[in-house]
Order: C-alpha cells, then sequence, then structure tokens
C-alpha cells in the first residue's frame, strides 16, 4: 500500500542533503533538543537527595509529570496553527520564546543556589514544556511538506540522530554542572540562551510552506482532539493503532531516564557525571539505531525494524534489572572493577557500571529502531491539510503517554522502597510495558511514493 504524500512546492527541489532547509531544521532540532535536555536533567539530578543515613528520596516521577502536563493543554491549539498559520512561523516564534525561557532558568537556577527550593525551576520546566509543546506540530509537521516522499526515512533518521547526540550532550553536560559547579548552575543556562539564540537564527533557513489549512476555523475542539481528527482515526484502524502503541513507547521512554538515574546515583553510588553519563550512552545507541532504521528502510515503511527493537529493548531491560548477589558484588569490589573510576561504590546490580554502561548502549540501538518505521507512518499516513492536526493529536497521545509515567514511576517507586525490592528491578516493569507491543502489533511493511 502506497502512502499518499503532497507533491513538492518547489518545481527543482534540491536533493536531501543539498537541501538548506533541512540542514536549518535538523539544526534548529539539534539546539533545541541540547537545552531541553540539559535543563531537564539538572532538574531530575537535583531531585535525587541521599541523607547521611543513607535513606533516599527521589521526586522524579513529580518532575516528569510537571514537564508533560503543558503539552496536554497546549498541543491541540499548537496543531491547529500550525495548520492554519503555517508551520516554519509557527518554528520561528517558538525559537523566540526559548531565549526568554532560558534566561528565566538562569535566574530560577541563582536563586535555587540560595535558598534550595525547586519551585521556581519546577515553573520554569513547566513554561519549557509549553514551548516544546507548540513547536512539536510544527516541527514534526513540516517534514512531509517541504521533502519528497521517498527522503522521510532519511530525513527522520538523521534528524532522530542528531537530536539524541544532543540529548547526549545536554544530558552529558548537566552532570558536568553539577559536579564541577555546584551551586552554580546558572552558568550553563546562561549558555543555553545563546545556544537559543543561534537556533533561532538557523530557524530562519527553512523554507516557507503554505499554510496546510487557512480556512481551518477556531473551535472548542481546537484545544483537544477535533471532531474529524476522531473520525479519521475511526475510519483508520492502522493509524489509530499506531497512535496507541506510540502513547505506550513514550510511556516507557519517560521512565526510563528517571530509573536509569536512580541506578546510578542509589544502585551504582556514582556521581552526577558519571550517571548522566549512564544516560547519554543511550542516547548514543539511539542516534545509531535511527541511522540504521533510516538505512535499511530505503523508501518504505519497514516494521520489522519495530518488532525487533521491541524485543530487543525488552530484553536488555529484564538484563538490567537482574540484582547482584552479596558473592557477585564482592567480587567486584575485590577485583578493583568499581575502582576504575573515581566516585563509584559498592553495587547492588549484577552487570556493575560498565556492564550496564555497555547494555544501555544496546537498549538505545533497539529504541532507534523501534522509533523510526513509527515516526514515518505517522507523519506520512495521513491526508496533506490533517497532518499537522495528526502530529498534534500523536504529541498529545505521546504526553499522555509521559505524564502517566510520572505517575507509574512513582507508584513503582513506592513499591520498591516499601516491599524493600531492588531498586534496579524498576528495569522490569518498565520491560513489562512492551510486553503487549512486542506480542499483538505486527503491521505490515508499506511503501512510500516519490
Amino acid at each position: 500500500m502506497a502512502i499518499n504524500q503532497p507533491p513538492a512546492d518547489l518545481p527543482a527541489q534540491p536533493s536531501l542533503y543539498a537541501d538548506r532547509s533541512f540542514w536549518g531544521m535538523t539544526v534548529t532540532q539539534f539546539f533545541g533538543a541540547f537545552n531541553d535536555n540539559l535543563f531537564k536533567q539538572l532538574i531530575l539530578l537535583l531531585s535525587i537527595t541521599i541523607a547521611a543515613d543513607g535513606s533516599t528520596t527521589d521526586s522524579q516521577g513529580t518532575v516528569m509529570l510537571i514537564f508533560s502536563m503543558p503539552f496536554l493543554l497546549v498541543t491541540g491549539i499548537a496543531g491547529y496553527l500550525s495548520d492554519k498559520i503555517g508551520k516554519r512561523s509557527i518554528i520561528v516564534v517558538c525559537k523566540v520564546a526559548e531565549i526568554v525561557i532560558m534566561a528565566l532558568g538562569g535566574i530560577a537556577f541563582a536563586l535555587y543556589s540560595q535558598s534550595a527550593s525547586l519551585t521556581l525551576l519546577y515553573c520554569v520546566l513547566f513554561l519549557m514544556g509549553a514551548q516544546s509543546g507548540f513547536f512539536g506540530p510544527a516541527k514534526y509537521g513540516i517534514l512531509p511538506e517541504m521533502l519528497r516522499g521517498d527522503d522521510l526515512p532519511r530525513a527522520n533518521g538523521f534528524i532522530l540522530m542528531t537530536t539524541f547526540v544532543a540529548i547526549i550532550m545536554g544530558t552529558v553536560v548537566a552532570g558536568l554542572l553539577l559536579d564541577y559547579f555546584p551551586g552554580q548552575q546558572w552558568i550553563g543556562s546562561m549558555a543555553c540562551v545563546l545556544i537559543a539564540v543561534i537556533g533561532t537564527a538557523t530557524s530562519l533557513l527553512v523554507r516557507k510552506v503554505p499554510p496546510a489549512n487557512p480556512q481551518l476555523e477556531l473551535k472548542p475542539s481546537s484545544f483537544t482532539v477535533p471532531p474529524d481528527m476522531v473520525q479519521m482515526l475511526r475510519n483508520d484502524r492502522p493509524l489509530l493503532a499506531a497512535l496507541l502503541v506510540s502513547s505506550v513507547f513514550w510511556l516507557l521512554a519517560g521512565m526510563v531516564p528517571s530509573a536509569i538515574n536512580a541506578l546510578g546515583k542509589i544502585v551504582l553510588q556514582s556521581g552526577d557525571k558519571y550517571t548522566s553519563l549512564l544516560n547519554g550512552v543511550v542516547s548514543i545507541g539511539i542516534a545509531v539505531g535511527c541511522v540504521i532504521g533510516g538505512l535499511v528502510s530505503r523508501g518504505k515503511i519497514d516494521f520489522r525494524l519495530l518488532r525487533i527493537g521491541a524485543v530487543g529493548m525488552m530484553a536488555c531491560l529484564a538484563v538490567l534489572a537482574i540484582p547482584a548477589t552479596g558473592d557477585v558484588s564482592k567480587l567486584l569490589t575485590e577485583s578493583g572493577e568499581l575502582e576504575k573510576l573515581p566516585g563509584i561504590g559498592e553495587s547492588t546490580q549484577w552487570l556493575g557500571y560498565w556492564g550496564s554502561l555497555s547494555m544501555l548502549l544496546v537498549v538505545g540501538i533497539f529504541t532507534g529502531m523501534f522509533a523510526v518505521p513509527l515516526q514515518v507512518f505517522m507523519q506520512s499516513r495521513p491526508p496533506d491539510d490533517k497532518k499537522g492536526r495528526m502530529i498534534a493529536v500523536m504529541n498529545q497521545a505521546n504526553w499522555v503517554g509521559i505524564a502517566i509515567s510520572g505517575v507509574l514511576y512513582n507508584v513503582f517507586n513506592y513499591l520498591v522502597e516499601s516491599q524493600a525490592w531492588p531498586r534496579c528491578s524498576m528495569f522490569l516493569f518498565i520491560a513489562a510495558i512492551m510486553l503487549p507491543v512486542a506480542l499483538f502489533y505486527h503491521p505490515q511493511s508499506q511503501s512510500l511514493d516519490k
């Protein structure tokens, strides 16, 4: 089955890698992802505290809930605006807003160093989520409008790859800031202002495309899910199934970074920079997986990659959940395995730091392979005049998943602590979330029109 794609607006559209508009969008997304993940990871790490008596407090689930809520509030109207007034305009306005929000973040971190209260940082995080909520439908919806259909897999693979490189950098830099500039995180936030300025400049390179549906009327349903989108999903069961799978995937993705932070700081007893490196290596794997997905697809939506990715993620997460026995932990300590990096103590998880680092890289590769076909299908499947709003609905579904992930993380964290289970067993709960997808979601691969 071929997927309907719009013809190129420009008569002599350049090839993908010679397209200035494609590179402008790629760099813009790169800098935005860097800023988002630096700021979020700083707050996640600050939300884990270890008292002198060894007791821990982990409020990362609350952080993820705060970050996800604005997406649910603004994504509907963001999809409406992206189809009504044009996606390029939304992209530029969002980047200007990012400059302001990053400046507010610097002020919030400066005040945190004096009061140790996360309240103002939570407020800025909420604003950052709202900005990203407006950015998402335009960012993903513009790709099928400005690129040829058979370029979409490669374009998505490349943009996802560079996005996760940005996530690596933002995540790792957050750990370095906490270790080397304690109480001075505002320094990094001010650097984010400069990065936001550069991202705003590169957004101007994105090609102008005509509004997909300039006659679209503003209705109460524009703030939620419009009736015509509900009807489209009812009539298009493959698209509805992909939407549900995407939401489940992002529920899982919302829990993994917090579980890794807890693994690093509490289980492996590593410092902030080494904990952030654990999260960063996942993003390296995702970048590699996205490239593999883009290359293997070769102008089609290859759902075999999704099935391989689902099973691979489950298996790796289950391995990460295996605790260390007393003998294994003692052997690792005596062998010097836990002393090769300063700031890493005795592990209560059988892989230890280096084993976990390697396994998380593999988790990332399977995640990238999973993401590419699903992303391309949901971009290319809807009719031309509904792509922006479909991306908005997808974002809403994804952030419902992430909001639930914050609640579930708190629930699972309570169970782990109250039942005195090994903390690494959190990964087993996360693997179980992917099980229904691996068992029951088996769509057929599809071709893309040129």
